[in-house]
């Protein structure tokens, strides 16, 4: 059995992974091996994707890259149940929230390690991880992780004691993207709109509003202020936010959610 990317977990965001890398060509579905412990989603997963699949860890672990999409709860036993092979060239990449790059090298001493915090959009190839590199890692292993990752969205490569703040904004962001859209279309619904425009119209916005953003490399602020005339509707609104902390709010969700993080890890 020919193996070049090993995958523990079959998740969502293990198989978006997967999915994109057969999509791009980077890997070939016979490729990649997936390690999942229920029967229903094995077939499911070798049925949607042509992919080898297995319910013993040790057959992906044989691979020449390992990446451990798994809950972070039962990361001690699964590295536990693991057959320890001697293979210093391979490259282990865990998308683990919380398990810090120390942990991973003590459970794979002779690998090089890199943390990656990738964030849902993955699953539509327009999220973005951030990766941290283990002490051993060779140019052309971090190229390799960037390439997977490229696959599901945008890289950056951050200090790991930045994981932390990472999982605050893009990790957790998502989330409160998607209360911003629900937002703004029940302001819509408030105002007289019917539901399905409003939810439209919010959507939209956002996703316009963030490609322009992205497409003209424009500050947030710029944006705001060519669309804010004195004494219009959009200042009107704007004060509304500022009177009801929105930027602040915002902001220390970030924060918060950065500090739970590093809980977490502890």
């Amino acid at each position: 059995m020919s193996v070049k990317l090993g995958v523990i977990g079959g998740g969502v965001m293990g198989t978006a992974i997967v999915s994109r890398l057969i999509d791009r060509g980077t890997y070939q579905n016979t490729d990649i091996l997936i390690s999942e412990p229920s029967l229903q989603q094995q077939q499911a997963l070798h049925h949607q994707y042509g992919v080898q699949v297995t319910g013993d860890n040790n057959l992906a672990a044989t691979a020449q890259v390992l990446l451990l999409a798994i809950k972070p709860q039962i990361f001690d036993r699964v590295i536990a149940d693991l057959t320890r092979l001697e293979r210093p060239t391979q490259l282990i990449i865990s998308i683990l929230a919380g398990v810090s790059i120390a942990q991973l090298e003590r459970a794979f001493p002779d690998r090089a390690v890199i943390r990656a915090m990738p964030n849902t959009p993955a699953t539509v190839g327009m999220g973005i991880a951030a990766i941290s590199t283990g002490t051993s890692v060779q140019p052309q292993q971090l190229d390799l992780a960037t390439q997977i990752f490229q696959a599901v969205g945008e890289v950056v490569t951050v200090t790991e004691s930045l994981m932390d703040a990472v999982t605050g904004l893009s990790g957790s962001g998502p989330a409160y993207i998607a209360i911003a859209i629900e937002a703004l279309a029940d302001g819509g619904v408030a105002a007289g709109l019917p539901r399905p425009i409003a939810d439209r119209l919010a959507l939209q916005t956002v996703l316009g509003t963030a490609a322009l953003l992205k497409e003209t490399n424009l500050h947030p602020a710029i944006l705001k202020d060519r669309v804010t005339s004195p004494g219009g509707t959009t200042i009107a609104g704007i004060a509304k936010l500022e009177q009801a902390g929105f930027r602040s709010a915002i902001i220390q969700a970030v924060i918060a959610a950065a500090q739970r993080s590093r809980e977490l890890g502890q």
